[in-house]
């Protein structure tokens, strides 16, 4: 085989084309089992969010809501949260500047009643000691007027050694209460103020000694002089205690209210759209009863707004429809008791012109040959005549419910066997050989043989008079499985085949696909009809497929055990050498026969029609070698036929 040829194959095969040639496998099937296993539980709650309108309205609402109040909800929490910031900088900001002012009268005042040099002769070395002890007391002083509103750090001027111990004078930190100077003073605010004059803030937060937990605060300092005239840092921490409570409160009110609102709305919404949903879903209830036949439903109408309205409309609507149903049942009642009558009524006196047309046709001989010749033709019309009078009588039945299915277990393989025996005579006039496929395993089923049979003649004999003299091929399968437990027949001929959409109306009471063709052939027009309602009877499908120039292909699927639904067909429905199909085959593989281009199977040599299925169970002479019997397959448009069980009824 080619490369083309190959890459065709795995192509064909599902696999993907790596880059180094290799065709990776399917998804194994542990992830499949895993996305199983989590969309399972999540189905329930996916069929309730597309099935129920008014909980994806109030969900809708909800979040609409919930997404509403929280965007109003941070905006309201950040322009408070500003304002408070704001307010307590400006506050923080008069406090401190007014604590620097009062430090540096007491300094002024301090120094003014001392010189250096009667300190100097009254203490000796004591000045600095004099100043470590003035500004201990000017922060015990500054922070005794704001217990718990602020806290005042002093510390040393010098930023190559910023704290020390207390008693080496102005250069050890100071702090009103537990206030750890060392972690709550940033060193960039410090050394900010060291090489510039002025006021300066920044945001930081208060450190207690022992503790590591930080209070948020801001921090206001500057630089100043104590009594000697020696240069200290002197800063005030505001803590934000009281604006945190006040923001805390703020959203918690705001939360509240929130979650009050939204619940508010989805309550709202709930019962609004519950006072338009209920009538709907009302209107839902009665028209599935109105389709099951209970005609005479209607919804309650209460007020006179456009819920009511629409409530009488439907009503009127309903009346309407329940009034049409019955004239059209009366109708059909009445059609189907004068078929009925009609038919049993010119059983008598056909009967009288069969008896006399049979003495004038034994006594043909006898007449001129004009009359014999219409001796013939009356016979053959009369025949015609009563195919069509039992046809109509099963036509009846079927329209009255009267028809019953006597189920035994039968091997179709018996039931082709007598059809292509009795179409064996028309086969041999047209030139058309029938071949079996599949018949080398028993196909058994619980169906009634004479309707089966009466449908396998049809299709049959369809199959030989439009078949054109080409083969017609016969195929039997059984499904494999229990859970698949189908027999198919397939009927195949190579002939005129059909057109696009004659596939839904074949089976249309005295449908015709070429109504310029003579009455005189092609049977009554109620064949595949009956056929139709025997395939139903049994709980099965008889399905069409045809191209036009390439044949058609009728198959009659039959449940194996009585009263079981079908999945499924083991023969598909598109044969395998349709077009489409020889379209993705090699060439080599195509024989095409003669004006039909449409392949058509082997010939074995020395067989003509009604030389298959010699004996039941035994495998007939033209039957062919690899058919298979193998499980059911999908066919395109199957799920329409699984749930009508047939197009075109």
């Amino acid at each position: 085989m080619s490369f083309s040829g190959r890459l065709s194959a795995k192509l064909l095969r599902g696999g993907q084309l790596l880059p180094d040639g290799a065709v990776s496998g399917p998804v194994h099937p542990l992830l499949r089992l895993f996305s199983r296993w989590v969309r399972r539980p999540l189905l329930p709650a996916l069929r309730l969010w597309r099935r129920n309108i008014q909980l994806r309205v109030v969900a809708t609402t909800l979040l609409m809501s919930l997404a509403v109040v929280l965007l109003l909800g941070v905006v309201v929490v950040g322009q408070v949260r500003n304002g408070l910031l704001t307010a307590k900088a400006q506050a923080a900001q008069s406090q401190a500047v007014g604590g620097f002012g009062v430090a540096q009268k007491l300094a002024d005042g301090a120094g003014a009643g001392t010189t250096d040099a009667d300190d100097a002769a009254r203490t000796g070395n004591r000045g600095t000691q004099d100043s470590a002890t003035w500004l201990t007391s000017l922060v015990e002083q500054l922070a005794s007027g704001g217990q718990g509103v602020f806290s005042v750090v002093a510390l040393s001027s010098d930023t190559e050694e910023p704290f020390g111990d207390a008693s080496r004078g102005t250069r050890g930190p100071r702090a009103s209460g537990d206030v750890d100077p060392e972690r709550s003073v940033p060193p960039e605010l410090r050394r900010k103020i060291e090489t510039n004059t002025g006021t300066f803030r920044e945001y930081t937060q208060i450190k207690r000694i022992g503790s590591d937990d930080g209070v948020p605060a801001i921090i206001i300092g500057k630089r100043l002089n104590d009594a000697n005239s020696n240069q200290y840092q002197l800063y005030y921490l505001f803590p934000f205690t009281q604006e945190a409570e006040s923001l805390k409160l703020v959203t918690g009110t705001l939360a509240t209210a929130g979650v009050f609102v939204v619940a508010l709305l989805g309550a709202i919404a709930w019962l609004v759209v519950r006072q338009v949903v209920t009538p709907v879903r009302m209107a839902a209830g009665i028209s599935e009863r109105l389709a099951a036949g209970l005609l005479q439903e209607r919804m309650k109408v209460t007020g006179e707004d456009d819920i009511a309205r629409l409530g009488e409309s439907f009503n009127k609507m309903a009346q309407n429809l329940q009034v049409k149903i019955q004239q059209l049942e009366e109708l059909s009642r009445m059609q189907r008791r004068f078929v009925s009558d009609v038919s049993h009524e010119l059983r008598t006196p056909l009967t009288t012109v069969r008896m006399a047309a049979d003495i004038i046709h034994e006594a043909r001989e006898d007449f001129d040959p004009a009359t014999a010749r219409s001796a013939e033709l009356l016979r053959g019309q009369l025949d015609r005549f009563e195919s069509l009078l039992a046809e109509l009588l099963e036509i009846s039945r079927f329209d009255a419910g009267a028809a019953a299915l006597e189920a035994e277990p039968v091997d179709l393989r018996d039931v082709v066997h007598r059809v292509i025996e009795g179409a064996e005579p028309l086969a041999e006039r047209t030139g058309t050989r029938i071949v079996v496929r599949g018949a080398e395993h028993p196909v058994i089923a619980e169906a009634d043989s004479r309707r089966v049979e009466r449908v396998l003649r049809n299709l049959v004999v369809n199959a030989v008079e439009h078949g054109e003299g080409r083969d017609v091929v016969i195929r039997l399968a059984s499904g494999g499985g229990r859970r698949d437990g189908a027999v198919a027949v397939a009927v195949r001929d190579y002939g005129v085949g059909l057109k696009p959409g004659e596939a839904a109306r074949v089976f249309n009471r005295f449908w015709r696909a070429d109504p310029a063709r003579a009455r005189t052939t092609g049977g009554t027009g109620l064949g595949l009809s009956i056929a139709v309602e025997d395939a139903r009877l049994h709980g099965g499908w008889l399905q069409a497929w045809g191209e036009p120039g390439g044949g058609s292909q009728f198959r009659l699927t039959l449940p194996r055990t009585a009263g079981e639904a079908l999945r499924g067909s083991p023969i598909p429905l598109e044969p395998e050498d349709s077009r489409r199909n020889r379209g993705t085959a090699g060439a080599a593989d195509q024989e095409a026969a003669p004006g039909s281009g449409a392949r058509t199977p082997e010939r074995p040599e020395g067989v003509r029609g009604g030389e298959a299925a010699r004996g039941p169970g035994a495998r007939p002479a033209a039957t062919e070698d690899g058919a298979s019997d193998g499980g059911p397959v999908d066919d395109e448009g199957q799920g329409a036929d699984r749930e009508g069980g047939l197009r075109g009824r």
